[in-house]
Protein backbone atom coordinates (compact mmCIF):
# COMPACT_ATOMS: atom_id res chain seq x y z
CA UNK A 1 0.00 0.00 0.00
CA UNK A 2 1.04 3.60 -0.42
CA UNK A 3 2.29 5.63 2.52
CA UNK A 4 -1.25 6.84 3.14
CA UNK A 5 -2.49 3.23 3.19
CA UNK A 6 -4.79 3.83 0.22
CA UNK A 7 -4.86 1.48 -2.75
CA UNK A 8 -3.78 3.07 -6.04
CA UNK A 9 -4.03 1.83 -9.61
CA UNK A 10 -1.01 1.06 -11.77
CA UNK A 11 -2.15 2.87 -14.92
CA UNK A 12 -1.14 1.21 -18.18
CA UNK A 13 -0.79 3.14 -21.43
CA UNK A 14 -0.85 0.40 -24.06
CA UNK A 15 0.80 -2.91 -24.81
CA UNK A 16 4.58 -2.47 -24.72
CA UNK A 17 5.47 -5.85 -26.26
CA UNK A 18 4.39 -9.46 -26.44
CA UNK A 19 6.99 -12.23 -26.20
CA UNK A 20 6.41 -15.71 -27.58
CA UNK A 21 8.53 -18.81 -27.07
CA UNK A 22 9.48 -19.80 -30.59
CA UNK A 23 11.29 -22.67 -32.23
CA UNK A 24 14.27 -22.06 -34.50
CA UNK A 25 15.25 -18.61 -35.76
CA UNK A 26 14.32 -19.08 -39.43
CA UNK A 27 10.80 -20.31 -38.67
CA UNK A 28 10.17 -17.10 -36.73
CA UNK A 29 11.52 -14.87 -39.49
CA UNK A 30 9.63 -16.77 -42.18
CA UNK A 31 6.31 -16.49 -40.32
CA UNK A 32 6.34 -13.07 -38.68
CA UNK A 33 8.00 -11.24 -41.59
CA UNK A 34 7.47 -13.63 -44.51
CA UNK A 35 3.77 -14.30 -43.89
CA UNK A 36 2.56 -11.38 -41.77
CA UNK A 37 4.85 -8.71 -43.22
CA UNK A 38 6.26 -7.50 -39.89
CA UNK A 39 9.70 -5.94 -40.36
CA UNK A 40 12.43 -7.80 -38.46
CA UNK A 41 13.93 -4.86 -36.55
CA UNK A 42 16.16 -6.08 -33.72
CA UNK A 43 18.19 -9.17 -32.90
CA UNK A 44 20.14 -10.03 -29.78
CA UNK A 45 20.64 -12.91 -27.35
CA UNK A 46 17.95 -13.52 -24.73
CA UNK A 47 19.46 -11.59 -21.82
CA UNK A 48 18.06 -14.15 -19.35
CA UNK A 49 19.37 -17.14 -21.34
CA UNK A 50 22.21 -16.38 -23.77
CA UNK A 51 21.77 -19.80 -25.44
CA UNK A 52 18.55 -18.43 -26.96
CA UNK A 53 18.02 -15.72 -29.53
CA UNK A 54 15.62 -12.82 -29.05
CA UNK A 55 14.10 -11.54 -32.30
CA UNK A 56 12.00 -8.36 -32.47
CA UNK A 57 9.31 -7.61 -35.05
CA UNK A 58 7.22 -4.47 -35.64
CA UNK A 59 3.54 -5.46 -36.00
CA UNK A 60 2.74 -2.17 -37.72
CA UNK A 61 2.10 0.25 -34.86
CA UNK A 62 5.66 0.63 -33.61
CA UNK A 63 5.03 -1.70 -30.67
CA UNK A 64 6.91 -5.00 -30.55
CA UNK A 65 6.34 -8.71 -30.88
CA UNK A 66 9.39 -10.61 -29.75
CA UNK A 67 10.30 -14.27 -30.10
CA UNK A 68 12.70 -16.35 -28.04
CA UNK A 69 14.37 -18.79 -30.43
CA UNK A 70 16.59 -21.82 -30.07
CA UNK A 71 18.05 -24.00 -32.79
CA UNK A 72 17.36 -26.98 -30.48
CA UNK A 73 13.58 -26.42 -30.81
CA UNK A 74 11.76 -27.56 -33.93
CA UNK A 75 8.33 -26.33 -35.06
CA UNK A 76 5.42 -28.28 -33.59
CA UNK A 77 2.03 -27.36 -35.07
CA UNK A 78 0.06 -29.05 -32.27
CA UNK A 79 -2.51 -26.48 -31.09
CA UNK A 80 -1.38 -24.54 -28.03
CA UNK A 81 -3.32 -25.75 -24.94
CA UNK A 82 -6.41 -23.77 -23.98
CA UNK A 83 -6.00 -24.01 -20.22
CA UNK A 84 -7.08 -21.43 -17.66
CA UNK A 85 -4.61 -18.56 -17.79
CA UNK A 86 -3.32 -19.52 -21.24
CA UNK A 87 -3.33 -17.24 -24.25
CA UNK A 88 -6.36 -18.12 -26.40
CA UNK A 89 -5.29 -16.15 -29.46
CA UNK A 90 -3.27 -13.18 -30.62
CA UNK A 91 -5.29 -10.67 -32.66
CA UNK A 92 -3.56 -8.41 -35.16
CA UNK A 93 -5.08 -5.47 -36.99
CA UNK A 94 -5.30 -5.41 -40.79
CA UNK A 95 -7.01 -2.98 -43.16
CA UNK A 96 -10.21 -3.97 -44.96
CA UNK A 97 -8.23 -3.99 -48.23
CA UNK A 98 -5.86 -6.59 -46.79
CA UNK A 99 -8.52 -8.53 -44.88
CA UNK A 100 -10.35 -9.61 -48.03
CA UNK A 101 -7.09 -11.03 -49.45
CA UNK A 102 -6.19 -13.12 -46.38
CA UNK A 103 -8.07 -16.34 -47.22
CA UNK A 104 -6.53 -16.57 -50.70
CA UNK A 105 -3.05 -15.81 -49.38
CA UNK A 106 -3.35 -18.48 -46.68
CA UNK A 107 -4.79 -20.94 -49.22
CA UNK A 108 -1.74 -20.35 -51.44
CA UNK A 109 0.42 -21.60 -48.55
CA UNK A 110 -1.87 -24.55 -47.76
CA UNK A 111 -2.81 -23.04 -44.37
CA UNK A 112 -6.24 -24.00 -43.03
CA UNK A 113 -8.32 -21.12 -41.66
CA UNK A 114 -11.79 -20.18 -40.49
CA UNK A 115 -12.68 -18.06 -43.49
CA UNK A 116 -14.14 -14.60 -42.81
CA UNK A 117 -16.12 -14.38 -39.56
CA UNK A 118 -18.70 -11.61 -39.01
CA UNK A 119 -18.14 -10.01 -35.59
CA UNK A 120 -20.57 -7.13 -36.12
CA UNK A 121 -18.08 -4.34 -35.47
CA UNK A 122 -15.20 -6.10 -37.22
CA UNK A 123 -14.34 -8.91 -39.59
CA UNK A 124 -12.06 -11.71 -38.38
CA UNK A 125 -10.24 -14.70 -39.78
CA UNK A 126 -8.46 -17.32 -37.66
CA UNK A 127 -5.58 -19.69 -38.38
CA UNK A 128 -2.60 -21.16 -36.52
CA UNK A 129 1.04 -20.21 -36.78
CA UNK A 130 3.66 -22.96 -37.40
CA UNK A 131 3.86 -23.52 -33.62
CA UNK A 132 0.13 -24.01 -33.04
CA UNK A 133 -0.68 -20.52 -31.73
CA UNK A 134 -4.10 -19.30 -32.86
CA UNK A 135 -3.76 -16.01 -34.77
CA UNK A 136 -6.68 -13.72 -35.53
CA UNK A 137 -6.45 -11.11 -38.25
CA UNK A 138 -9.10 -8.53 -37.41
CA UNK A 139 -10.33 -5.55 -39.37
CA UNK A 140 -12.56 -2.84 -37.93
CA UNK A 141 -15.58 -1.93 -40.05
CA UNK A 142 -15.32 1.73 -39.08
CA UNK A 143 -12.91 4.61 -38.73
CA UNK A 144 -13.25 6.69 -35.57
CA UNK A 145 -13.93 10.41 -35.91
CA UNK A 146 -10.95 12.76 -35.83
CA UNK A 147 -9.53 12.94 -32.33
CA UNK A 148 -11.23 9.72 -31.17
CA UNK A 149 -9.94 6.18 -30.81
CA UNK A 150 -11.59 2.91 -31.75
CA UNK A 151 -12.22 2.36 -28.02
CA UNK A 152 -14.23 5.62 -27.86
CA UNK A 153 -16.53 4.39 -30.61
CA UNK A 154 -16.82 0.94 -29.03
CA UNK A 155 -17.91 2.20 -25.61
CA UNK A 156 -20.46 4.55 -27.17
CA UNK A 157 -21.77 1.76 -29.44
CA UNK A 158 -22.02 -0.51 -26.40
CA UNK A 159 -24.18 2.05 -24.59
CA UNK A 160 -26.46 2.37 -27.64
CA UNK A 161 -26.71 -1.42 -28.01
CA UNK A 162 -27.62 -1.93 -24.35
CA UNK A 163 -30.22 0.88 -24.44
CA UNK A 164 -31.84 -0.77 -27.48
CA UNK A 165 -31.70 -4.24 -25.90
CA UNK A 166 -29.73 -5.67 -28.82
CA UNK A 167 -27.59 -8.77 -28.32
CA UNK A 168 -24.33 -7.56 -29.86
CA UNK A 169 -22.75 -4.49 -31.44
CA UNK A 170 -23.52 -4.18 -35.14
CA UNK A 171 -23.03 -1.59 -37.88
CA UNK A 172 -26.04 0.56 -36.92
CA UNK A 173 -24.70 0.98 -33.37
CA UNK A 174 -21.31 2.00 -34.74
CA UNK A 175 -22.82 4.55 -37.13
CA UNK A 176 -24.95 6.06 -34.35
CA UNK A 177 -21.96 6.10 -31.98
CA UNK A 178 -19.84 7.97 -34.52
CA UNK A 179 -22.63 10.50 -35.02
CA UNK A 180 -22.89 11.09 -31.25
CA UNK A 181 -19.13 11.50 -30.86
CA UNK A 182 -18.99 14.03 -33.71
CA UNK A 183 -21.85 16.03 -32.18
CA UNK A 184 -20.14 16.10 -28.78
CA UNK A 185 -16.63 16.87 -30.00
CA UNK A 186 -17.17 19.14 -32.99
CA UNK A 187 -18.98 22.44 -32.90
CA UNK A 188 -21.54 23.70 -35.40
CA UNK A 189 -23.19 27.03 -36.11
CA UNK A 190 -26.55 25.25 -36.38
CA UNK A 191 -28.80 25.45 -33.34
CA UNK A 192 -30.51 22.21 -34.41
CA UNK A 193 -28.29 19.32 -35.46
CA UNK A 194 -31.01 16.68 -35.84
CA UNK A 195 -31.35 14.65 -39.06
CA UNK A 196 -33.39 16.42 -41.75
CA UNK A 197 -34.62 15.73 -45.26
CA UNK A 198 -33.84 18.49 -47.78
CA UNK A 199 -35.35 16.55 -50.72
Amino acid sequence: MSESGELRKIQTQGVHHITIIGADRQTSIDFWEGVLGMPFIFDQPNLDDPDQGHLYFDPGDGRLITIFTSEDRKPDATPVPEAVGSLHHLALNVSQATFWQVADRLDARGVSHSGPVDRGFMDSIYFRDPLGLRIELASYRFEPPEGCRHADVMIEAHRIRVAKGDGHIDRVHLADAIERLVERRQGSLSDKRAARNPY
